[in-house]
């Protein structure tokens, strides 16, 4: 989904720096978000959900500059499905909706801590967190 007129932003100041490239897409975002932000190759950063109320981690997804300009202009939570190749905006076919109550950087601007109100599932398993999964440790105690 492209985005008509709006200018590039992103632009780091080594541009052959696979990490912090600029994004493919347009975006809309901030010029002094984006110089912040340490993009993977895709030009994606990690989002990290958590329930706002609880702090659980609810989820992982990943935005790039369009997606968290999007989510910080409409509180809605909105997302870069690497898979789909297209924005989604959580909730909008699940009815599982995510309202954004704050957002935060990483010291190193290579993620994002996104604190919603998750109205039912986080998980598209139907899970209320995509984190059921317990593994086993088997590592000796930590003192």
């Amino acid at each position: 989904m492209s985005v008509p007129d709006a200018p590039a932003t992103g632009v780091p100041s080594d541009p052959s720096d696979p990490v912090t490239a600029a994004p493919a897409r347009p975006s809309r975002l901030d010029a002094a978000i984006a110089a912040r932000l340490r993009r993977t190759a895709d030009g994606l950063v990690a989002a990290v959900v958590r329930a706002h109320d609880s702090g659980e981690v609810l989820m992982v997804a990943w935005m790039d500059d369009e997606a968290l300009h999007r989510t910080l202009t409409t509180g809605r939570a909105t997302y870069w499905s690497r898979s789909r190749r297209e924005y989604w905006v959580k909730g909008a076919t699940s009815g599982h909706h995510q309202y954004v109550r704050s957002v935060a950087l990483d010291c190193d601007g290579d993620a994002l801590l996104v604190s919603v109100d998750q109205v039912g599932a986080a998980c598209h398993t139907g899970h209320r967190t995509c984190f059921f999964t317990e593994l086993p440790v088997t590592a000796p105690e930590a003192r």
